[in-house]
């Protein structure tokens, strides 16, 4: 056998015990490649979670949102542009509300006042109260302002706020809330329909029930 021939099988040899190295490396190379795509998209995608609740919350929420219409001065964006008895004249669901309120005298009183939150019973939830009670209630202006001032607090209130609370409201009376997400329930009876709504001085929480005040 000559020369020529035994380097040729040197050679052969050598390049078949380098094969399988090369191999597990480029399989490493792969993997690693695989699994840093697979932590960036997992961390891309994080924030992007994170900032969307984040809105969310920033956002009115409820079922009742639905009736609120998207432009003009009943929408969020113009009830957002007036101080709190103006805006909420401008919502339909509480026409019976602000009649109150006006028969009351609270419309300065409201609008002037600064970072509050109002908790605004609909139409229907006035429907609720028997009319002859509501008529009495309506015709007694010391005990009607006492029930209005009792569903405003003298701050603004996030829905985190409303998870687990207790307020002082304008007439001296506590109110409690409870709940999550887009679930808030008020003194244990009247439910959040469309919540964290806008105004200029207020952040408003529309009810389904009216807050009536221990005598």
């Amino acid at each position: 056998m000559n020369s020529r021939h035994l380097r040729r099988i040197a050679l052969t040899v050598s390049a078949a015990a380098m094969l399988p190295l090369a191999l597990t490396a480029c399989s490493g190379d792969s993997d690693k490649s695989s699994s840093d795509s697979g932590a960036d998209k997992a961390a891309s995608s994080a924030p992007a979670k994170e900032t969307e609740s984040a809105a969310t919350m920033d956002e009115p929420f409820g079922p009742g949102c639905a009736s609120v219409p998207a432009e003009g001065a009943g929408s969020f964006a113009g009830m957002a542009q007036d101080p709190v008895a103006t805006a909420a004249s401008n919502n339909k669901d509480l026409s019976t509300l602000v009649a109150a309120v006006k028969q009351a005298g609270l419309v300065d009183t409201l609008n002037s006042a600064e970072n509050i939150t109002v908790f605004a019973p609909t139409n229907d939830a006035f429907a609720k109260i028997p009319k002859a009670d509501l008529d009495k209630l309506l015709a007694d202006k010391a005990e009607l302002t006492k029930v209005l001032t009792a569903h405003v607090v003298g701050e603004k209130l996030t829905p985190v706020q409303l998870e687990k609370g207790s307020f002082d409201t304008l007439a001296k009376t506590k109110l409690t809330t409870a709940g999550s997400g887009e679930d808030y329930t008020v003194n244990d009876s009247s439910k959040v329909v469309c919540g964290n709504v806008p105004t200029a001085n207020a952040t408003v929480y529309i009810v389904d029930t009216v807050l009536m005040p221990a005598s």
